[in-house]
């Protein structure tokens, strides 16, 4: 297969990651309810830690509803998209200092890592929709994150991830 047959199979049978994006609607979903609360700053961030650790069975269970190709085992490309999944793991270091040194930060912090770790999807699903949405989450959580409360980019996010999931179901209704 040559290297755009690859992208397309694996933009196909993967649907080009929207059970993640479907699966981190609920991910947000829980983190604004955590903000919502009136916890210390620091069991918010430890509780919102907590909930990103259900995205990756949710995800496999959102990718069993909707008959996605969850593994995408035969496409060499699907271990580039490990790697780039793997990679915020490294990021999130970033996130757990800002846990300690700036607390009420590190969910701005967190939900830029979010979005930029898109970036590298955009060439694995040559898609446009990943592209932008991994500029402006970031940007835009970055100006949210220091003009407004926590439980306000939450908000945010949720509304971003379920336009990223529509835009998405359009990307794939189209291919």
């Amino acid at each position: 297969m040559e290297l755009q047959e690859l992208h397309r199979d694996c933009a196909k049978r993967q649907k080009k990651g929207l059970h993640f994006i479907l699966a981190s609607v609920v991910v947000w979903g829980l983190i604004l309810a955590v903000h919502l609360t009136h916890y210390s700053m620091e069991t918010k961030n430890i509780l919102t830690f907590c909930c990103s650790a259900i995205l990756f069975p949710l995800a496999w269970g959102v990718s069993k509803m909707l008959s996605i190709d969850f593994e995408g085992k035969g496409n060499p490309l699907t271990k580039a998209g490990i790697i780039f999944s793997v990679n915020q793991m490294l990021y999130i270091l970033i996130a757990m200092w800002v846990f300690a040194a700036v607390p009420d930060k590190m969910l701005m912090v967190y939900s830029m890592i979010f979005g930029a770790h898109l970036m590298p999807y955009s060439w694995l699903y040559q898609s446009r929709s990943y592209l932008i949405l991994s500029i402006v989450i970031p940007i835009l959580s970055l100006v949210v994150g220091l003009l407004f409360q926590p439980f306000v980019l939450c908000i945010v996010m949720i509304i971003i991830e379920m336009l990223f999931s529509f835009l998405l179901y359009r990307e794939c209704g189209t291919k």
